[in-house]
């Protein structure tokens, strides 16, 4: 899956606060990590999920001062993780207990896409011609316009009046964003594990994407890349398919490491972000290659994360939120016309210099590996270890 596993890091992993979870057989669950020099050190001790570091007073300091346990060696554990024959300890997504929420329609280019999808009725054949109508119609107009203003109330008013108006202009330049579950807890597949697109789907793609972690108070404590896998053509039959389209088996890739916000690494970095994407396909040698600009994003990170908690809707064991992609494929794959779809095999990158490279391999959705380990399995494998005393008794 990849040349070089050093690329799966940060540029600057000798002063990033890198925060994981490992798949230990010797425990048969899950175990938090920290990356230090060479070493994956674990802390489950003194923090049994992510989510109990990331809701303590200091993430960064619990981090930095925890004496750990057991240790493994970094490189050895990311070279498992991409070898799809190698057992042991291997990564898994660095988040648990996070409900995993994704903001959708918060680029340009992509709400373009969105009203591309619409308007096609998930027909990729149509696509090249709709795509060329919107942007004489308005794509001008939707660049420059900040979501929620004066000028993007005038906007609807013109498009209605003209009969154009979408849910997704509702969502891409209304004052309410697109945020949506995308996924269970407990759901996400890691760096190095297969994500699945459904045999229903032929228009389907990657989401490159920046996720934020957010706290049960709602403060922003880390990001990670994650790949948001997307049907195209069952969300353009209908929005109301969303949950269809975008939660099936596999469909949330996230890592491979939450970096937490510190001294050298801050929301302002998360906001000037470039995010690159590369598919190869296995079985046909075809290769489609992008980047996004996070300073392109219509919405702050920090005001999707206000829209995604507030006093009406909380979380107690924090968030993972995705931001949302400016990359939407439009390569043909397939024959003249008929877009990029995925191909079973395909190896996708996703990378970040300050955040390293998620990869993994695309497979049908049942036939990559069944999700089998929930909360009722964490919890008592936790028990089991002596790491939550009290969870597990009677079941």
């Amino acid at each position: 899956m990849m040349e070089n596993i050093e690329d799966l890091l940060p540029t600057d992993v000798s002063v990033a606060t890198l925060v994981g979870r490992v798949f230990d057989p010797e425990v048969d669950g899950p175990c938090v990590v920290v990356v230090r020099g060479d070493l994956l050190v674990d802390i489950s001790h003194d923090f049994p999920t992510v989510s109990d570091l990331l809701e303590s007073t200091d993430p960064v300091g619990g981090c930095r001062s925890s004496q750990g346990g057991r240790t493994w060696n970094l490189r050895r554990v990311l070279m498992n993780s991409i070898s799809e024959e190698a057992d042991g300890v291997r990564l898994l997504a660095p988040i648990d207990l996070s409900v995993i929420k994704a903001a959708g329609v918060t680029f340009t280019s992509s709400l373009r896409e969105r009203l591309v999808e619409e308007q096609a009725g998930g027909d990729p054949a149509r696509a090249e011609e709709i795509r060329s109508e919107l942007d004489t119609l308005i794509g001008a107009d939707i660049g420059s316009i900040t979501p929620g203003s004066p000028r993007a109330a005038q906007l609807k008013a013109d498009l209605q009046a003209r009969g154009m108006w979408s849910q997704y202009l509702e969502v891409g330049i209304g004052p309410d964003p697109e945020v949506f579950t995308k996924a269970a807890v407990l759901s996400a597949v890691g760096c190095g594990q297969q994500v699945g697109v459904s045999t229903i789907s032929a228009w389907n793609n990657p989401e490159p994407e920046i996720a934020i972690a957010v706290t049960s108070i709602g403060k922003i404590v880390a990001a990670t890349i994650g790949n948001d896998v997307n049907l195209r053509d069952i969300e353009g039959r209908s929005a109301l398919l969303l949950p269809r389209a975008k939660d099936n088996n596999a469909s949330a890739s996230v890592g491979p490491f939450l970096r937490l916000l510190d001294e050298h690494f801050t929301l302002d970095d998360i906001r000037g972000a470039e995010v690159a994407l590369e598919v190869r396909g296995e079985d046909d040698g075809f290769v489609m290659a992008g980047v996004s600009q996070m300073k392109l994003i219509s919405r702050d990170p920090t005001d999707l994360a206000a829209h995604a908690m507030s006093r009406d809707h909380q979380y107690p064991d924090g968030f993972l939120l995705y931001l949302g992609t400016l990359f939407a494929p439009t390569d043909d794959r397939d024959g003249g016309g008929k877009g990029f779809t995925h191909h079973v095999g395909d190896i996708v990158k996703i990378s970040s210099p300050r955040l390293g490279t998620l990869v993994n391999r695309v497979n049908y959705s049942h036939l990559a590996p069944r999700w089998e380990f929930g909360i009722r399995d964490l919890m008592r494998n936790l028990a089991r270890r002596g790491l939550v005393s009290q969870v597990g008794k009677g079941s």
